[in-house]
């Protein structure tokens, strides 16, 4: 195996890797922001269904 087609064959996994964890920081990050943005909503419905929620998953709130 020459020396090219070596470096092409570990360079295509590595930038298909970096492209997948950049999707799912991306994702990780909208999640959050989301999750957030209905817990601090002024909305009494978001904001109860974003309660609701924390309890459901046994995390404190209060």
């Amino acid at each position: 195996m020459n020396p090219q087609t070596l470096q092409a064959s570990i360079a295509l996994p590595v930038a298909a890797s970096r492209g997948v964890i950049r999707q799912l920081a991306s994702a990780a990050l909208l999640g959050v922001v989301l999750l957030y943005g209905v817990a601090f909503a002024e909305s009494p419905l978001a904001h109860n269904a974003a309660h609701d929620v924390r309890h459901a998953t046994g995390r404190p709130c209060h």
